[in-house]
Parts: C-alpha cells; sequence; structure tokens
C-alpha cells in the first residue's frame, strides 16, 4: 500500500545550490537533491523530518519529473531530523539507504544515540533537546553501510564521501572536489543550532556542530579542521542556508582555528569526556553534569517551548508562503506585461 500523499503546494519547493545540486528546506533542517548530469541519476541527501515526506516527494518530482525516483538516500547520519520521512520515502520510492557502518545499529533497532545534553547552553533549542528522541529507527533490510572506497552510490566518482565523526559517530560529509561543494551535514552549520530565534531567522554564519547532541567534541573538532583544508567554494550544510566564496572560507578557517573556544561549549556532559561507541552501538557515556534546569521545571519550561516553537514554525511558514506567492504573482505581472 502506497504512502497517502498530499496535495502538492503551489510554491517552490526546492532552490539550486548549484546546477545540480538543489536544497530542500524543512525550516530547521535541510535535505538535498544532487543530480549526476553526464547519467541524468540523482540521490537524495537526508531524509527531514517525520511531516516531511510529501515535501521531499513533491520537491523530486517538481526537480525531476513526474514519478521522480532517486538511484538511492544517502544519510550524512541517523539523528531524527534527518531520518524522519525515511519510511514514508522507503515505501514510494523502494530504494536503498547508505550510511556509514557505524551508524548501523542506530538504524536497525539496536541502539540508542547518546543521550543529548540540554545543558551545554545557547538557546531555547538546546534547552528543548532533553525532549528529542535518540532513535533508534529500524530500516533493516533497506540500509547498507557505504562502500570503504569513498564511492558514493548513484553519483560520479568526482563526489567522494569523508568520514566526519563527532557529532555522531558515523558522521560523513560530501565533497565534490570539481565543484568545490561540501554538503557537510552537522559537522559544522550554518546558523545557530541551539538558538530557536536564529534557527526560524535563519542567520548566516558559519557554526560548530549542534551542541546539544554533539557526544565527541575532540572528534568534531578534528572533522572541522579536516573539511577547512578543502577550501571549499560552497558549503551546504544540515542547518542554516548554503554559504559560498570568501566568507565562507574565512568563517571556516576560523571556525576550525578557533573551535574549542568558539563552538565547544563550556560546560555540558561530554566537553571533557566523550561518549564511548563501537559498531555495536554506545559502550559507554560519562555521567551527566549538573542541570540548572529542575526536572519539574523543565517539563513546565519544556510544554511551553515547544508549544511556542510550533507556533513560530507555522507563523514563519505562513510569511514564506506568502513572500512566495507575491513574488509568483510579480513575476507572472511582469510576463503579462511583456
Amino acid at each position: 500500500m502506497q504512502a497517502t500523499i498530499a496535495a502538492k503546494p503551489r510554491t517552490k519547493l526546492f532552490e539550486h545550490v548549484s546546477p545540480y545540486v538543489s536544497r530542500i528546506s524543512h525550516l530547521i533542517v535541510n535535505s538535498y537533491l544532487i543530480e549526476d548530469p553526464a547519467s541524468q541519476r540523482w540521490v537524495l541527501i537526508d531524509a527531514g523530518l517525520k511531516t516531511s515526506t510529501s515535501h521531499i516527494i513533491h520537491a523530486a518530482e517538481e526537480r525531476f519529473g513526474a514519478d521522480a525516483r532517486p538511484e538511492a538516500i544517502i544519510l550524512t547520519h541517523g539523528h531524527f531530523d534527518h531520518v524522519g520521512a525515511l519510511a514514508g520515502l522507503i515505501e514510494r520510492w523502494k530504494v536503498p539507504v547508505y550510511a556509514h557502518r557505524l551508524e548501523m545499529p542506530y538504524l536497525t533497532g539496536r541502539a540508542k544515540y547518546p543521550p543529548p545534553d540540554p545543558t551545554v547552553g545557547g538557546g531555547m533549542m538546546a534547552v528543548m533537546s532533553r525532549f528529542f528522541t535518540r532513535g533508534p529507527i529500524s530500516i533493516t533490510g533497506h540500509v547498507r553501510a557505504l562502500p570503504d572506497n569513498g564511492d558514493v552510490p548513484g553519483l560520479m566518482p568526482n563526489w567522494r564521501w569523508l568520514a566526519t565523526p563527532g557529532h555522531s559517530p558515523g558522521h560523513i560529509s560530501l565533497y565534490d572536489a570539481h565543484e568545490g561543494l561540501l554538503v557537510a551535514g552537522d559537522a559544522f552549520v550554518t546558523t545557530k543550532q541551539g538558538s530557536a530565534t536564529a534557527v526560524l531567522m535563519q542567520r548566516q554564519h558559519v557554526n560548530g556542530p549542534p551542541a546539544y547532541f554533539t557526544p565527541d567534541w575532540r572528534s568534531a573538532r578534528d572533522s572541522v579542521r579536516e573539511l577547512a583544508t578543502l577550501e571549499p567554494e560552497i558549503a551546504a550544510t544540515g542547518h542554516g542556508i548554503p554559504m559560498r566564496g570568501e566568507v565562507l572560507k574565512r568563517q571556516l578557517q576560523t571556525l576550525a582555528k578557533n573551535f574549542e573556544r568558539s563552538a565547544m561549549p563550556r560546560r555540558g556532559r561530554y566537553v571533557r569526556r566523550p561518549a564511548v561507541t563501537d559498531e555495536h552501538g554506545v559502550i559507554s557515556v560519562p555521567p551527566p553534569v549538573p542541570d540548572p534546569l529542575p526536572k519539574v521545571a523543565a517539563v513546565v519550561f519544556g510544554v511551553v517551548a515547544l508549544s511556542a516553537f510550533g507556533l513560530l514554525i507555522r507563523s514563519s511558514d505562513r510569511k514564506r508562503r506568502a513572500v512566495r506567492s507575491r513574488s509568483a504573482s510579480a513575476n507572472q505581472r511582469a510576463l503579462t506585461t511583456r
């Protein structure tokens, strides 16, 4: 039985990052469509939120045509906001999903991710992280380990996947050396993801990985430093608006150089000791640090914060649709008067 797909909205559902890479925004997180121009095959990078299924399918069809289907779905990692629509997409498209082998326990129902750390500070998203799910999901039978040689299934050899652990044990990024285009996942992001205001306003600046879900800060630092050596022309990240050019290079180099001061929180569960993981899942985690927000207050605050955040999302979404509608009307009027 096919997944029920909502009626296609009239607004544009993706934006071009480059001629062959398109961004699908789910407001707080991104997915990407990457086309191989030689074969006209394409892949989906990450699967957004649980509510993203129809959005992704319609965006793919708007980009590639009716009944478009990817060669594969590639996951940068398996956190809830990157795998939410997987079940519906697998049911619809019946294509394989690829991830790093160290992500397999969290994608096959065998292990939960290390607990999030709401004590890292940085804003409402960090506080709310105590309520975020850490899995696992189970797509056993559909998920496969990425090939060890760095090839990206469904894409030309100029695309390579790179191990960039830290934010998750098997986190990867993807890089097209011909175009200098980096799909970084959450190895670094272009908004301050811990702040709900920054997320909703999409304030653009290179930042470290979302702190509340990063269990290994030293690996995260090393991954950022490795990516900075690529000097990418364009960075398309899991959160925030893609960045390019000298501003991107300068901010990424600054982040790599000052990672401990600018990205690592001053306090938190994983600041001094990382979670220890292997191919079977989590081996050990450090004890939680004292939480300045009492448990009862946290629940009350969380309910209020989640409700407020939901209202902000709906309000922001309405404003985006209104802006797009006005833009489309203006374009239509311009065409009519020509």
